[in-house]
């Protein structure tokens, strides 16, 4: 089955890491990554451009507005696709990708573990 690992923080977080702090974060998650595409567990993964770019259509009045649809604290700021035999697994694997980032010191984030529900074009 495959899941998803949702990355959420504090956007000015992020982006108050020093350039050694975030690349060492970098290296450790690639290195991450690299593993995981080797057990055949990585599908997609994205990094989402700061929200200051987002764009979101409300459904009730089909207005489309600048910025996240939810003002909080934390945003979507990336995802991983994982292929995995279990709930737990998935689990291990978010354990794995949290370490570096708290590491650099991004301690107000959570990850979000969900399972994907296959949609099909009829």
């Amino acid at each position: 089955m495959r899941y998803a690992i949702l990355c959420y923080n504090s956007q000015a977080e992020a982006e108050a890491l020093s350039p050694q702090r975030h690349e060492t974060m970098m290296s450790e998650l690639r290195s991450i990554q690299r593993d995981l595409k080797a057990r055949g567990k990585l599908g997609p993964v994205a990094r989402l451009t700061p929200t200051t770019a987002a764009a979101t259509l409300k459904a009730a009045d089909s207005v489309v507005v600048d910025g996240p649809f939810a003002e909080t604290k934390e945003q979507l700021l990336g995802f991983y696709i994982v292929d995995c035999e279990t709930r737990e697994e998935a689990v291990e694997i978010a354990h794995l990708l949290e370490a570096p980032r708290k590491a650099a010191g991004l301690l107000s984030g959570a990850l979000e573990i969900r399972p994907v529900a296959e949609f099909n074009a009829a």
